[in-house]
């Protein structure tokens, strides 16, 4: 078999049938359990092989195997710090091994997973300590260590990529466990599943910024289920919630540790084939458009303890005194040509991004070319106006990099509403964006709609946004021009509402939100008005939030007298 240059699953193989086994047969020895057989069966028939998808399983043992070692797919777009390797791992010390030992966990597994010991400074103890090390390896290449020390303290190489530990056991197969700590990692390796991986950095309450998924999402390309084996604690269940929206429902599978913390609790108390037990009977999410009491009881008893929490604000006071929203709905934008709208839906994206971490992508016909786009938001970034001088600074370097990783521009020949959602749908899986613009909605048209009718077309399109929202737990913002426009008896344009698009009263039923974007000439001012709020803890209706625009910076100030007479958000009453 010529194996120059052969790739299973767009992965370059390194190594080459790395156990040494007979080439091309389909049955022969396991190289994990043969060697440990009584004698007279050690050179039993015990596997089987599946040379095209480099992948073995033990009928013995019943665990699976690679046959090939392989290199890393895709190159990072971000020049990252490298590790200093070492021509030999340190092994791990007698004390270490006795403390994993206490743990569940042999030292066959630490040295399966390249897990040293070595001293290292550790900035919560301000010197120097004896650490556990956790080698992040992906293909050949040390990528980052994770180190901790006895008081529990962690940190990852400074300035390294993050990736998932463990990340070149899961090629090959068609399905993966995902962890939330390297000793859950060990645990499931322990127990007899290889094709396991940890998070790098664990999990908090805002779980959104998973850049370690963004650098491997090419591995869960093939992968027909993902079983996910995070904590219970509400930290975990959040994580455990963003893996869904990422990568799909239908391919995952959920773990009750049944009152225990984690898999190295587990196994711990129960043993590993009881691990292995509970990880193989993992269940699929629950049906999309089907809830049962059980499904949905933990945000019943918040609601019943906490009542509604409050909305998402983008960090401008006044506005954010009148109006707020949840993920998943979406908000409409208008106003006359001119008023300020998309510089005004920047700014909201902006705080998002600033107060949640939130990713956005745009999909903006008129706001191209993509350079401009991108330095109206370098200028609100950088609260001013950046010079020639400044390119190259680290200021620059600082705030470009954030650009480059929060925001996407969608390119594309002709817009149509359905590749947008498309492409949002793969932004979602691929970066993890929080926000899609649509700017504005009429030169995206919905061309799978054949209606003539303007209301029918309006509330089929809407209702695709809508579906899309929901689906991705996403908050989309769409820009619609008003059609109606009237001058007052002065010559002044008149304010448009909801009912000013074309479409209007489909606008305004189907909308979560709507806001106005106008702005007063001879006062050189905008004003922001609430149009409608569809949940009144979110919002007040007909309420206005009105600013000065910095020209430098392209930013919108409050203006402090919008706050003296408004009052407490429902929430705060």
């Amino acid at each position: 078999m010529n194996i120059e240059n052969t790739e299973i699953n767009g992965f370059l193989i390194d190594e080459f049938n790395q156990y040494r086994l007979k080439p091309g047969s389909t049955q022969g020895v396991c190289p994990l359990c043969s060697a440990d057989r009584q004698p007279k069966n050690t050179k039993a028939q015990c596997a089987s092989y599946d040379w095209e998808r480099g992948l073995g399983t033990c009928h013995n043992c019943d665990t699976s195997f690679q046959l090939h070692t392989y290199q890393r797919k895709g190159n990072s777009t971000r020049e990252y710090v490298k590790p200093i390797p070492v021509e030999v791992f340190e092994p791990v010390k007698d004390k270490a091994i006795e403390w994993f030992k206490n743990r569940g966990i042999s030292q066959q597994t630490l040295d399966d997973l390249s897990v040293t010991t070595g001293e290292e400074f550790m900035p919560q103890t301000g010197q120097k300590e004896n650490t556990i090390q956790f080698n992040y390896v992906m293909g050949d290449e040390l990528v980052n260590v994770k180190y901790r020390d006895g008081r529990k303290n962690f940190k990852l190489y400074k300035g390294a990529e993050k990736i998932f530990y463990n990340i070149n056991s899961i090629v090959g197969y068609d399905w993966c466990v995902i962890t939330e700590g390297e000793m859950d990692a060990l645990a499931l390796h322990e127990a007899g599943i290889k094709n396991v991986i940890s998070v790098p950095n664990g999990a908090t309450l805002n779980s959104n910024n998973l850049d370690y998924l963004d650098n491997c999402i090419d591995y869960f390309e093939d992968k027909e289920k993902i079983i996910l084996a995070v904590d219970a604690d509400e930290a975990g269940q959040a994580l455990r919630y963003e893996f869904i929206r990422r990568l799909g429902a239908e391919v995952c599978y959920l773990v009750d540790f049944n009152g225990n913390k984690d898999a190295n609790d587990f196994l711990v108390e129960h043993g590993a084939e009881e691990l292995r037990k509970v990880i193989t009977s993992a269940s699929q999410v629950p049906l999309e458009g089907v809830s049962t009491l059980k499904d949905i009881e933990a945000d019943l008893l918040d609601f019943v303890h906490n009542g509604f929490k409050p909305g998402f604000q983008v960090g401008l006071e006044n506005f954010d005194r009148i109006f707020s929203t949840y993920t998943s709905q979406f908000i409409t934008v208008t106003g006359i040509p001119s008023s300020g709208k998309s510089d005004f839906v920047d700014q909201m994206c902006l705080g998002y991004n600033r107060n949640y971490g939130w990713k956005t992508a745009y999909a903006s016909p008129e706001n191209k070319p993509n350079f401009l786009h991108a330095h109206k938001l370098i200028r609100k970034t950088w609260e001013g106006l950046p010079t020639k001088d400044d390119i190259g600074s680290d200021k620059w370097k600082r705030v470009t990099d954030n650009i480059n990783d929060n925001y996407f521009f969608i390119d594309m020949d002709r817009y149509t509403l359905e590749e947008v959602l498309r492409k949002g749908a793969e932004l979602v899986k691929r970066k993890g964006i929080k926000c899609l613009v649509i700017d504005p909605f009429n030169k995206i048209r919905d061309v799978n709609c054949k209606t003539e009718d303007v209301n029918r077309y309006t509330m089929e399109y809407l209702t695709k946004i809508e579906t899309f929202a929901k689906k991705y737990d996403v908050l989309v913002i769409v820009v619609a021009h008003p059609t109606k426009m009237y001058k007052d008896k002065d010559g002044k344009m008149e304010e448009p509402n909801m009912y000013s698009i074309k479409g209007g009263g489909e606008w305004y039923d189907a909308s979560y939100h709507g806001l106005l974007v106008h702005r007063d000439y001879d006062a050189k001012t905008v004003k922001v008005k609430v149009l409608k709020v569809k949940f009144q803890n979110l919002g007040e209706n007909n309420a206005e939030a009105h600013f000065n625009w910095e020209p430098r910076s392209g930013s919108y100030i409050p203006l402090v007298t919008d706050t003296a007479n408004i009052g407490p958000m429902p929430w705060e009453s």
